[in-house]
């Protein structure tokens, strides 16, 4: 397709159309392996907690857009899974930490082997040079965000 017949303003759809086609994807896989029934949301606060070793339930509840007692509720889904643990904070006697297990942390591993399985289809479908342009200029978009693009829903 060339530039002009490129649809304006497309773009950010088809990105939103391919990253819900590949988060499918990948559930779906989960699913095959017998894996808990995680949601979209569950992956953004591993994520999270893979960044940061401080995250209260009030900061995830932040990252994730959501109320605190939809983010304790995401907490205890992981925790009664045995993804995740709650520690004592080490400043703040009346709050916890939400820190991943060694299964949660295994899972990331997982998930990220499988999201560069979905990635080797694309280059597969595109070819590897087309595939890493696309990626070096996606990663220059970010950067040029100016910090806007953190990794976080967008409900």
């Amino acid at each position: 397709m060339t530039s002009s017949s490129r649809r304006r303003g497309e773009i950010p759809l088809l990105l939103a159309m391919v990253y819900r086609a590949m988060t499918d994807e990948l559930h779906e896989h989960l699913r095959t392996e017998g894996r808990e029934p995680l949601r979209p949301a569950h992956g953004y606060t591993f994520r999270l907690l893979t960044e940061r070793a401080d995250v209260t339930a009030v900061d995830l509840a932040d990252h994730l857009g959501v109320t605190k007692q939809a983010a304790s509720k995401i907490a205890t889904e992981l925790e009664t899974w045995g993804y995740l643990e709650r520690r004592p904070h080490p400043t703040d006697g009346r709050a916890r930490v939400l820190a991943l297990t060694a299964k949660g942390a295994d899972y990331v591993r997982h998930a990220d082997e499988l999201w560069a399985q979905l990635e080797d289809r694309w280059a597969a479908q595109i070819g590897t040079d087309r595939l890493d342009q696309l990626h070096h200029d996606l990663r220059a978009y970010v950067s040029a965000s100016g910090g806007r693009a953190a990794l976080r829903p967008v409900w």
